[in-house]
């Protein structure tokens, strides 16, 4: 089978990266890339993780949870790591009003550790700002050298409460951590000088023995969402770039001991999930988006089941078995590209985003239901591979998911028959995440800085820009001589028109003594 896009590792081998526009061209040949059919591809193979994936939650992007992952942590393989993250496409240099996590929300980690679609376990994590002065349009008022630095003006803190729940009813509640600090948005290199200092101190040790932490992170999720433009651009000249590199989410990551979550030693796996309450007017708190496996509210529900599902909870997934089994996205790779779509129904689809796959992450009389499920008892792999288990990597996605795992190819793989014999190698040629993600807690890598954009024109790095201001300030193709000599005519002439303007305030108003009529 020719790949989408081809690789030169992993399982599947391929003929190199020109695969996809061979294919292209033969698809073009043989008639089958009408116009109609590009326009019908483009939204249903744009994957975007949970980023702006259903109508309702794009409108609010602080209730939008944009990724979920869980791992046993690579340095702590007793414990296990649960990153979630909030509000998709933060750009870096966004203020005055930065990135905040909402003070109505109820922000969960769910875990249900016996298979049978009910939570056992919420992490709930709820957030509120605090203002210093209110007299000031700024974020912070200076340098902030530390999260209880005074010149920062924004702050969050947040409390972090653990639920024990039985037949969906609370039946024990204890607070693990009170009025945390959260990591502020990296505004830049001015007001943020030593940004891993902020991040390292937005590190705390819980009660119970865990580890959390709230605050600005990079965007760990990697894909080429350019698919939108028909099909890359319409000829492939857009193909194998990462949107999301430079933006940056809200994310929550939180360590605990593995045996805190896990129902026993002999029922390792976990089902994990994260949800958004936003409380209404009447003080009511009300669902309003949900994420565990990537991808599916994006590629496997169609949009009149969007809203529903991040409405929804695991135990009622069998309203949505259908698009499961009978999958719309291969029908639209066969529309467009030939490749045949794998028969239906797909029960193999079933195993790996309602079951857990058997003999790896299946709990024993699952109940089927859409969650990220990890067996807590396989170890961390020294060397992970991007592809998880469909390259030998019994560690990574579908079983969990760690930042490193390329789910979007994983995805296109299995969702074109990889698990039931029809080997692939397509993909969206962006194997990795812009950044190198960090080796201990939270590991996600530090925010983009809102700074990061070139120097002004006539400096260099690491100099006083005001020794510099006559140059940096001159019109583009001037002379390089002549910018001091436009600076100061430029002062003088605005100085004349200030004393100009303050003759004439006085004139009118002694003519209105004169004349108060």
């Amino acid at each position: 089978m020719t790949p989408l896009v081809s690789r030169s590792g992993g399982p599947g081998r391929g003929t190199g990266r020109r695969g996809l526009v061979a294919l292209l061209c033969g698809a073009l040949a043989a008639g089958g890339l009408a116009a109609a059919g590009v326009a019908t591809l483009a939204p249903g193979a744009a994957f975007a993780s949970s980023h702006r994936e259903a109508p309702l939650i794009s409108g609010t992007p602080q209730y939008d949870n944009t990724d979920l992952y869980a791992f046993v942590s690579p340095d702590k393989p007793d414990t296990t790591t649960i990153v979630a993250n909030w509000i998709p496409f933060e750009e870096p240099a966004g203020g005055p009003n930065f990135y905040t996590f909402a003070d109505d929300a109820q922000y969960d980690i769910h875990v249900d550790n016996n298979g049978d679609a009910h939570d056992d376990l919420i992490f709930r994590y709820t957030f509120k700002t605090h203002t210093k002065n209110r007299n000031t349009f700024l974020y912070n008022t200076g340098a902030v050298k530390s999260l209880d630095d005074p010149n920062l003006n924004i702050t969050q803190t947040y409390d972090l409460e653990l639920l024990r729940l039985k037949h969906d009813r609370v039946v024990y509640r204890t607070k693990l951590a009170d009025d945390v600090p959260a990591a502020p948005s990296n505004v830049g290199k001015a007001s943020m000088p030593d940004y891993a200092k902020l991040r390292s101190q937005a590190v705390y040790k819980t009660a119970g023995g865990g580890t959390t932490f709230a605050g600005q992170a990079d965007d760990p999720f990697f894909a080429d969402l350019r698919v939108f433009d028909l099909l890359y651009g319409g000829n492939l000249s857009e193909v194998g770039n990462d949107t999301l590199k430079g933006y940056n989410v809200n994310t929550i990551a939180l360590q605990v001991p593995t045996a805190l979550i896990r129902e026993s030693a002999g029922q390792p796996v976990v089902g994990v999930w994260s949800t958004t309450q936003r409380r209404n007017a009447q003080g009511y708190y009300t669902q309003v988006s949900r994420l565990g496996n990537p991808l599916v509210n994006e590629v496997v529900n169609p949009q009149k089941d969007k809203d529903r599902f991040n409405a929804s909870q695991p135990a009622y997934d069998g309203q949505f078995l259908k698009n499961v089994t009978n999958p719309e996205l291969p029908k639209l790779i066969e529309q467009i590209y030939k490749i045949k779509a794998p028969s239906e129904p797909r029960n193999d689809l079933v195993d790996v985003f309602l079951k857990g796959v058997k003999g790896l992450n299946q709990p024993p009389n699952v109940r089927p239901s859409e969650m990220l499920r990890l067996n807590t008892s396989i170890k961390p792999s020294m060397h992970p591979k991007r592809l998880g288990v469909l390259d030998g990597d019994n560690a990574g996605f579908p079983n969990g998911r760690r930042l490193t795992d390329d789910v979007v190819d994983e995805a296109l793989q299995v969702m074109e028959g990889s698990l039931v014999g029809m080997k692939n190698n397509l993909g969206d040629g962006v194997d990795k995440n812009d950044q190198n993600f960090e080796k201990y807690f939270p590991y996600v890598a530090e925010p983009t800085s809102g700074s990061r954009g070139p120097l002004a024109k006539g400096t260099t790095a690491g100099t006083d820009v005001r020794s510099q201001l006559g140059d940096a300030l001159q019109p583009a193709g001037s002379g390089s001589g002549s910018g001091n000599t436009v600076l100061i005519a430029a002062s003088a002439a605005s100085g004349a028109a200030g004393i100009l303007l303050l003759g004439t305030a006085v004139a009118w108003w002694r003519r209105r003594i004169q004349r108060p009529y």
